[in-house]
């Protein structure tokens, strides 16, 4: 009997549930078992965030920084800022705390945000609305002295030149990028979906005369939980303590790869000290940042110079072949410089160990391209180091460098633009430079190229407005991707040749330009760039501008595979290979060292006309990957000062909606119902099951009954 009395429960649960399923639907299904397939209540009640960019938490030897949300996510009522005056509703006269502050870009200052922070408990979190077009101010979350504690310029070094005493590089800088937020910070687009959470905001929780807005109320609930605290240390140590088959990690370490190549082939493993090898290291960083994780542009930071030094080696590639150079160039991007350095700390350090393919005594002098977003009439400035120069021999190498002034000027005015070459003509330090980690080792000569004086003439220094609009990246209108990719733009330096034109080298150089800044800025997935890669990657190309945050170290960056697959076809040579043997570095079985000389990529090729079947070919370089992972983490200093320390945090999927909540006191009453129809359930259920003999006995005949 207590059998037939538990499947009565269970089929009335049962019956319960799909009956529950079919109130839900609000459509009222024909039948009750094909509820199942109604919509769910979850997308009644919510509306997704499609596009949210989250700001997240980075740790170094010394403290955290960034955002987070808490375990479960954070929920407030929404609230539109209108403007820094209407904080007072936000921190102290609203009745219905917290909130969840939605700001326009023109309100994203330090002033407001460091008070929002200070108010935290009655703020939940921010969502800041990404202008389509870049603000007229300048503006800069990094800090005033990039990079100020790991570069050459110390209390040992000059104390005179340390910190930024002498020359403050990045005064747009407000620091809030350095900033630790404890409630989420999430970038929404200005699109249709934001304009569904405004019109939210308008409809339910606007102010009219100061009155507080009525119930129901419009709420967002952002999620972004970090799983690292403190700092690197802390984290690193959690890391290595977790012994499960599947180790939980919360934080791993900034890094890369850095991208090489040299214009003598190199026996790259043959590690150390090559004897009459002279080398002069041409540089330029990959990297760049902004406040939220996933855009970071680097349009003037990172891209104008390493798109110059691409087209540099492409230029010289003939003349490097071709003639007998005295010293080899060795074309490097660094990446992870905006995190202390982490590239060019690393191969420093390969050097000294004798662990890179030639080491410091080969190096003769590096020369690096920094920011050289250049304008009409605008000036490059060749920076040195002050200190370094008292030193007889290398003063004399950087006046021969800077003498070369006048080279570089004839480059620029056979392309037509007006382009005068400089020195600052006082004595400062440098700029931030992965050249000043080459000082902190030794002495050696060196320029750093810049298109500014003294202080950043970039307005948006590591921000999510240095991008592709503010180098003016512009097209026509009506221009499909394919012709804005053939289109040389202002930037690309050839709108002002005279009129006979430019030579055609010269136009398909600058063509190449163009179609490099295309790649970074506006998309890499294109035709040119598909051309180039090798069929496995060119899968993950975008349709959007490169993101040049620098990433963990377990993984190589869009940047990186770009800049290697470039510098390979602009500066290697097309040799006869099939597919297979160029793939597997097997060239030429006699020539052992073919393979420790070269580099071999088997690229796609282009299509013929009226065919999808591409012809792909086998490209021979000399380009190289090295590890850009800070020594720190090798050696398990993770309280540095030598070197970075920078970690980034694990996270669960990034998660924002925003849906109607009820009054605090209808959520107790339905509470409190709730609990009354579970308890009634429960005294109901008792109650049958302890009298289901009585109420679903059904009578029997006795045994023993007679016929």
């Amino acid at each position: 009997m207590d059998l037939l009395s538990n499947k009565w429960i269970i089929n009335l649960l049962v019956c319960c549930f799909y009956l529950g399923k079919w109130f839900s639907s609000g459509a009222g299904c024909r039948h009750t078992l094909t509820c199942v397939r109604c919509n769910s209540v979850e997308k009644k009640i919510y509306v997704h965030l499609n596009y949210k960019i989250p700001c997240v938490r980075l740790l170094n030897a010394t403290h955290q920084i960034g955002c987070q949300s808490s375990l479960s996510g954070n929920v407030g009522v929404l609230h539109v800022l209108e403007s820094e005056e209407n904080l007072d509703w936000v921190l102290r006269s609203g009745p219905n705390p917290p909130y969840m502050v939605i700001l326009e870009y023109r309100l994203f200052t330090r002033s407001i945000m460091m008070k929002l922070k200070n108010g935290s408990g009655r703020v939940a979190g921010v969502a800041v609305v990404a202008p389509n077009t870049n603000p007229a101010a300048g503006f800069s979350p990094h800090n005033t002295c990039p990079n100020e504690n790991t570069g050459v310029y110390t209390e040992k070094y000059d104390p005179t030149m340390a910190h930024c005493n002498v020359t403050v590089w990045n005064p747009l800088g407000n620091g809030l990028s350095y900033e630790e937020f404890d409630f989420p910070i999430f970038s929404l687009k200005d699109d249709n979906e934001t304009q569904v959470i405004r019109q939210c905001y308008y409809d339910h929780n606007h102010v009219v005369n100061g009155s507080a807005p009525q119930y129901p109320l419009c709420a967002m609930q952002l999620y972004s939980h970090m799983s690292a605290v403190t700092d690197t240390a802390t984290c690193m140590r959690r890391n290595d303590i977790n012994f499960s088959l599947n180790p939980d990690m919360v934080c791993d370490p900034l890094g890369d790869f850095n991208v090489w190549a040299s214009t003598r082939p190199i026996n790259n493993t043959a590690k150390g000290h090559k004897n009459g090898e002279s080398v002069v290291i041409a540089a330029a960083r990959l990297d760049s940042r902004s406040f939220f994780f996933d855009i970071a542009p680097g349009a003037e930071s990172g891209v104008s110079g390493f798109v110059t030094l691409l087209a540099a080696a492409h230029a010289l590639r003939n003349v490097t072949q071709e003639a007998h150079l005295n010293r080899t160039i060795l074309y490097t991007f660094f990446q992870g410089e905006t995190f202390d350095y982490i590239g060019s700390s690393r191969m420093v350090y390969d050097m000294e160990k004798n662990q890179f393919a030639v080491d410091l005594d080969n190096v003769h002098s590096v020369l690096e391209i920094g920011q050289v977003g250049l304008r009409p009439n605008s000036t490059l400035w060749f920076h040195s180091d002050p200190v370094s120069r008292r030193n007889n021999s290398v003063n004399e190498e950087v006046c021969v460098e800077n003498s070369r002034k006048l080279e570089i000027k004839t480059i620029f005015s056979a392309t037509g633009l007006n382009v005068s070459v400089e020195e600052p003509g006082f004595s400062q330090p440098l700029p931030p430079s992965s050249f000043q980690r080459f000082l902190r080792a030794r002495p050696i000569p060196g320029v750093v190229i810049e298109d500014h004086k003294s202080a950043f003439t970039n307005r948006f220094y590591e921000s999510m407005y240095d991008n592709g609009e503010y180098l003016n990246i512009s097209y026509p209108p009506n221009m499909t991707p394919e012709e804005q990719l053939e289109h040389i733009t202002d930037t690309a330096r050839v709108s002002k040749v005279s009129k006979a034109g430019p030579p055609l080298s010269t136009f398909y150089f600058f063509l190449s330009v163009t179609q490099m800044l295309y790649s970074f800025l506006v998309q890499s997935n294109n035709s040119w760039i598909q051309q180039l890669m090798t069929s496995d990657y060119a899968n993950h190309l975008t349709d959007r501008p490169a993101n040049l945050y620098v990433g963990v170290a377990v993984q190589q960056s869009e940047p990186t595979y770009l800049v290697q697959h470039l510098l390979a076809n602009l500066t290697g040579s097309t040799v006869n290979a099939t597919q297979d043997n160029c793939k597997n570095q097997r060239m030429d079985p006699d020539d052992k060292d073919s393979k420790h000389l070269y580099y071999y990529f088997w690229v796609q090729g282009a299509a013929p006309p009226n065919s999808t079947e591409r012809q792909g070919f086998c490209v021979r370089s000399t380009v190289r990957l090295s590890k850009a992972l800070s020594p720190a983490f090798d050696l398990h200093q993770y309280t540095s000062t030598d070197y970075s320390t920078w970690t980034e945090s694990r996270w669960k999927p990034i998660t924002g909606r925003i849906f109607l909540v009820a009054s605090h006191d209808l959520e107790m009453l339905t509470l409190g119902v709730g609990i009354g129809i579970l308890l009634t359930s429960l005294l109901l259920t008792y109650f049958f099951s302890s009298k289901a003999e009585i109420l679903f006995s059904s009578g029997r005949e006795p045994a023993t009954a007679t016929y």
